[in-house]
């Protein structure tokens, strides 16, 4: 058994200070030292807790990604889609329900069988981690250089691995929404393109530009190719769980998280993480199209959800209905001013050029600029 404290510093000694995760009862002496000792930010989900520490990757960290096999399903999206082609490392520790031989719940059997495999598949350098000290310190240092050529390294842990770690008492925050301004009038229902041309004029020296996967990537990269704009070709529904971890890394940047209806409806539990965490530096605009365009116009069910009064109630200083472009652009010059995280909806009209390309800069080298860009501001 390993002595938690002990382990988890060896870990800030390699330079893990940042965890993001989910909890386990195979791994709550853990995820209780980082949320003791560390800087923890507790996902809806365990695709989130990725995306939140890619995020902090992109801020500089050496991120940590704790979670139930279980969940690490849930973790595919962004590890194939975000993580392989951003080359993006993060240390993830997964632990072993359903092993083989040992008693465990029946949901459990199945993964057991194939977590391992399941990481194999992903192309992701894995290890049991030990109990031995010295050879568990060894390990560690194995993960490090894997991740040093930007690879992801996973650790997975057998109950009983880690000793007692009392949780320190938590005192939990309430986030509150101060400014929220709903529908008062017409929609002007301007194009994607148009709202992109305003975000990307409004933004200044010191701003990053995280469009989300389809065509609002594709959109900005033919408005601008830029080295403080990421284009997310994948792991839909992420890209608020990413700025939120940059935004967190980084404070002294500002961070625009533009966001799609279809995206935001496939991991909206990042509203609330989003919001408890409440970083002032993060605007989290979305684009409402009522539509899943790159794959064929059909419909979403977002004309049934009030994405203001959802952003609100999860803590967002400030949720506004948008009606108008000059709107928008007033409304992101005024955050400039005042900050603190704030959610802005737009309704867009549906479609997009037939012409539209695709980014040609490859997601790698999009990040790798990226973070020459944040190192620089």
């Amino acid at each position: 058994m390993l002595q938690t404290n002990i382990f988890g510093e060896e870990l800030q000694k390699l330079g893990f200070t940042f965890y993001s995760g989910v909890p386990c009862s195979l791994l709550k002496n853990l995820i209780n030292y980082s949320i003791n000792e560390c800087e923890y930010v507790a996902a809806a989900n365990e695709g989130d807790a990725v995306a939140i520490a890619s995020g902090a990757f992109l801020g500089g960290k050496k991120p940590v990604a704790l979670m139930q096999n279980s969940g690490l399903t849930n973790a595919v999206s962004p590890l194939v889609s975000l993580n392989y082609p951003f080359r993006i490392p993060l240390l993830g520790f997964v632990s072993l329900r359903g092993e083989t031989g040992m008693p465990d719940e029946p949901q459990h059997e199945l993964m057991g069988q194939i977590t391992t495999r399941l990481l194999e598949l992903m192309h992701i350098n894995w290890l049991y981690l030990s109990t031995d000290p010295e050879e568990a310190k060894h390990q560690l240092l194995y993960a490090n250089q894997c991740m040093n050529y930007n690879q992801p390294f996973f650790f997975v842990v057998r109950k009983g691995t880690f000793a007692e770690e009392p949780l320190q008492k938590q005192e939990p925050s309430t986030r509150l929404n101060l400014i929220k301004v709903i529908k008062n009038k017409g929609d002007q229902m301007p194009t994607r393109h148009e709202a992109l041309t305003v975000f990307h004029a409004c933004q200044g020296i010191n701003t990053v530009l995280l469009a989300t996967t389809g065509m609002t990537g594709r959109e900005l990269y033919e408005i601008e190719d830029a080295n403080n704009h990421l284009y997310m070709v994948g792991s839909m529904g992420c890209v608020s769980s990413l700025g939120l971890g940059l935004a967190l890394t980084k404070k002294d940047l500002d961070i625009f998280v533009i966001d799609g209806d279809g995206s935001l409806l496939m991991r909206m539990g990042s509203l609330a993480t989003n919001g408890y965490y409440s970083p002032p530096n993060m605007l989290h605009i979305l684009l409402d199209n009522n539509a899943h365009d790159s794959t064929g116009g059909q419909s979403t069910v977002s004309h049934n959800v009030n994405f203001v009064d959802i952003a609100a109630s999860c803590g967002y200083m400030n949720s506004i209905y948008i009606h108008n472009l000059d709107e928008l652009e007033s409304s992101i010059r005024e955050w400039k001013q005042t900050k603190g995280l704030t959610f802005l909806y737009l309704r867009i009209s549906r479609g997009f050029s037939e012409q539209l390309g695709r980014p040609k800069t490859k997601p790698y080298e999009v990040k790798e600029r990226l973070q020459t860009f944040v190192r620089n501001n």
